[in-house]
């Protein structure tokens, strides 16, 4: 790949944009830093130099009124011949602003009097400091005008050549370390951002490794439990959670391909019949008979696949209505009364009257026929089975159980007999699609509630629907 379709790709990324942020952060940081320490250091000057300044005008001050203003006169001369003509000047002045007195000004011609800091002196009695900037060079003085005697005016100004050499020195400071700072902050924050997103470039990895063939794979944990470690143990249960769900579809899938089976194979013998007994009316309306019978078994089949899957998906068209759950029930038991009769179970039913809830009819009938099939088709000849609906006053609704003398089931599959599909290996020789309970817990969970069972081997099994007085959907 050439570098410019790889740079997009650069800018787009974390890491990118970590450095970006970092090295920007950290720049601007040390800008206020730098600037904070210039304004201290520039006032800390300033503040010397006007201290300085007030000395002289004190010392001045003095000069006069032992010598008078004759001495004055030469001390500002030889002041200023010490300490270098270009370094400082002294001026004495009457309060009009007439100059009487002076020390060699040839360098310092610009600096002319300020009649307005002389008024401001006037009114104050103290002193006044102004800036003034020396055109030749383009250097700044500071100057000061301050009372040494009744009728005299002292402006005295010193170059600020010092302050310049200092700022002059602190500009190439603050370049050369401001483009080191840019280049360490850079370097810094793509090793920091890089090392900080490692764990999610093993996600990454990971996540490229992974094909339907190979669920096994997990991020490694580093321990640390930070956010990315806790990334980590999330994306891990999410695979954990995913390869679950594809097995259980493979063998959601298997079964499918199992239950399928025989009726298409039956419906391909009633056909092969046909052809072979073209002479027989009775052997083609036989045929017929049974074709339809399977066709219908296996459209039941799909229509229940399809209502679980809608109901699980929020999408289950149910209709609620006020439903008489106790004549509900006992119309169930009727119903089976004649195939508990067939093979001389015990079937009793008690039902407390007058419960009432909000339901969708036909979806909780075929809910209840399924656990009153199952009951019946495991329970031994001369077993027992007993349908009780009460009311449950643990959770303000009604509850139905289901009891039987079967041979009880494993706790171990307490959740597996509601998966679609399943049948365990002692039931595979009934008849059956392995949907019905799976089917009745979506019926009872889509009214607001569920279906549970407890079961004990060679004992029997009770399950228990559970359903609210009104459900959420209706309230």
């Amino acid at each position: 790949m050439s570098l410019k379709k790889m740079m997009p790709d650069l800018f787009k990324t974390i890491a990118f944009r970590l450095t970006l942020w970092y090295a920007g952060i950290f720049s601007i940081s040390s800008c206020v830093a730098f600037a904070l320490f210039y304004f201290l250091a520039t006032q800390t000057l300033q503040e010397q130099t006007d201290r300085d300044l007030l000395e002289k005008a004190r010392y001045f001050a003095t000069v006069i009124a032992q010598n008078g203003i004759m001495g004055a006169s030469k001390l500002a001369v030889i002041e200023a011949q010490a300490a270098g003509e270009k370094r400082i000047f002294f001026r004495l002045l009457y309060p009009s602003g007439e100059v009487f007195a002076s020390s060699h000004m040839s360098y310092w011609k610009d600096i002319t009097i300020d009649q307005g800091a002389i008024n401001t002196l006037a009114r104050t009695k103290g002193h006044v400091f102004t800036t003034w900037l020396i055109t030749p060079n383009d250097q700044k003085a500071r100057v000061l005008y301050s009372f040494v005697a009744d009728n005299v005016i002292l402006q005295t100004g010193v170059a600020m050549d010092f302050q310049s050499k200092f700022i002059s020195a602190f500009k190439t400071v603050f370049i050369v370390s401001m483009g080191f700072i840019i280049i360490f902050s850079a370097v810094s924050g793509l090793f920091l951002s890089k090392k900080a997103l490692s764990g999610v470039k093993a996600i990454t990895r990971t996540a490229n490794s992974i094909t339907g063939a190979n669920l096994e794979e997990r991020v490694p944990q580093t321990g640390n439990q930070d956010e990315l470690d806790l990334l980590a143990v999330t994306f891990n249960r999410m695979l954990d959670r995913i390869e679950a769900l594809i097995k259980s579809i493979r063998e959601m899938s298997d079964n499918i391909a199992h239950d399928l089976k025989s009726p298409l194979t039956r419906i391909r013998g009633f056909a092969e019949i046909a052809l072979v007994n073209m002479d027989e009316i009775d052997t083609y309306r036989g045929m017929a008979a049974n074709t339809i019978e399977e066709s219908d078994r296996l459209l039941d089949m799909i229509n229940t696949m399809l209502v679980i899957s809608r109901a699980e998906a929020g999408e289950g068209q149910f209709l609620y209505t006020p439903v008489n759950l106790s004549a509900m029930v006992q119309e169930a038991w009727d119903l089976f009364v004649p195939v508990a009769e067939d093979k001389q179970i015990q079937f009793t039913c008690e039902a407390a009257d007058h419960i009432e809830i909000e339901a969708d009819a036909k979806m909780l009938q075929r809910a209840l026929s399924n656990l009153l099939d199952n009951a019946l088709k495991y329970t031994q000849n001369k077993g027992r089975v007993h349908v009780n609906l009460q009311k449950d006053s643990g959770n303000g609704g009604a509850q139905i159980l289901v009891t039987d003398t079967g041979p009880g089931i494993d706790p171990k599959y307490f959740e597996k007999i509601f998966e679609r599909f399943y049948r365990a290996e002692s039931s595979r020789t009934s008849p059956g699609t392995g949907l019905g309970l799976s089917f009745a817990r979506t019926v009872a969970r889509q009214h607001k509630g569920d279906l549970v069972v407890a079961s004990q081997l060679g004992k029997g099994t009770v399950f228990t629907m559970r359903l609210p007085y009104r459900n959420i959907q209706i309230i």
